[in-house]
């Protein structure tokens, strides 16, 4: 799939978030309001984030289209993770000016109203929203394999459960006739908003540190590699994710009398069985040696140093 198409989905997928989003927070925030709840209110500014991360979505899918120049070689799909990067960022900062105002609302110590009922309409309204919302996110993520709308679907149905439990809350506040009991809620809102953002920072940040966080996929490069029987002991292995795509340096060792072309070729038959057992390879680079020419590795992973991870319990 090219970057043009990438492009399309993601700005298919953004007006669908940006349309729904806006629709939803514009309920939850005015119902917030007229029925005199905090956690409803906090659930439509986190409502009002997607709207902000949809916008930041069609932003980044025009940057992304853009082909690769002298300044950018590998492309601008990059432009997505820091994108996603910003988004947990945004979650964070929101998740906690929800938790510090309801704080200050409860060592204040003054009388807190009970919601209304419209406060519960809105907020089942939001659910069945939200649910469609994320699925859809979430088809058009793995579609194209975007870590951004990936992202985004996985705060959206973080987003169910924050309205669930706003749900929760409310109905607790109003059969108690407690008005306390939906700061609280705002409270658990908030650290959940928190969490979401850290969960989606941590993603973002192994891409953007060039890491792979998949030992599997380094164990699909090792047997692809062992399919080639000319090829032997792949080091100086590195994977890393670009917007989603694999970029992939290794090198490989050859018979030492075999000529250019020969060795060549061998090195052609390991990119393919590589691009045959694992999906998206945006790059792939195979640098042939001499076999029995040892060299000491600075960097990258051979098959003796993955299983030494393994065995230690360690993700690479």
């Amino acid at each position: 799939m090219d970057e043009k198409h990438r492009s399309l989905i993601i700005r298919t997928a953004s007006l669908i978030a940006l349309i729904g989003n806006f629709i939803l927070a514009a309920l939850k925030i005015g119902a917030g309001l007229y029925a005199g709840s905090l956690a409803v209110l906090g659930d439509g500014i986190d409502s009002t984030m997607d709207i902000l991360i949809a916008v930041m979505a069609l932003i980044v899918s025009a940057v992304i289209a853009k082909p690769a120049d002298k300044e950018h070689p590998w492309g601008h799909g990059r432009a997505e993770t820091v994108a996603t990067a910003l988004l947990s960022m945004v979650l964070f900062f929101a998740g906690g000016q929800l938790i510090l105002s309801s704080i200050q609302g409860l060592v204040s110590g003054s009388e807190t109203e009970v919601p209304g009922t419209f406060a519960l309409i809105a907020t089942i309204v939001s659910i069945v929203g939200k649910i469609l919302l994320a699925y859809s996110q979430y088809l058009f993520g793995k579609k194209i394999n975007s870590a951004m709308l990936k992202a985004n679907a996985k705060n959206m149905t973080a987003d169910v459960v924050t309205s669930a439990g706003v749900l929760i809350g409310l109905g607790f506040s109003i059969f108690f006739n407690i008005g306390a009991i939906d700061l609280i809620t705002a409270i658990l809102v908030g650290c959940w908003i928190i969490k979401n953002a850290v969960s989606i920072f941590l993603e973002a940040n192994t891409e953007l540190m060039d890491g792979s966080g998949n030992d599997k996929s380094y164990q699909m490069l090792f047997d692809a590699v062992r399919s080639v029987p000319e090829a032997g002991n792949p080091h100086r292995t590195r994977m890393r994710r670009i917007a989603g795509f694999w970029d992939i340096d290794m090198d490989i060792e050859v018979d030492p009398s075999l000529t250019i072309k020969e060795a060549h070729e061998i090195a052609c038959k390991v990119e393919k069985a590589v691009k045959d057992r694992i999906d998206g390879i945006f790059d792939i680079m195979v640098h042939v040696e001499p076999r029995g020419d040892e060299q000491a590795e600075g960097f990258g992973l051979s098959e003796d140093r993955l299983n030494k991870h393994l065995e230690a319990g360690k993700k690479v």
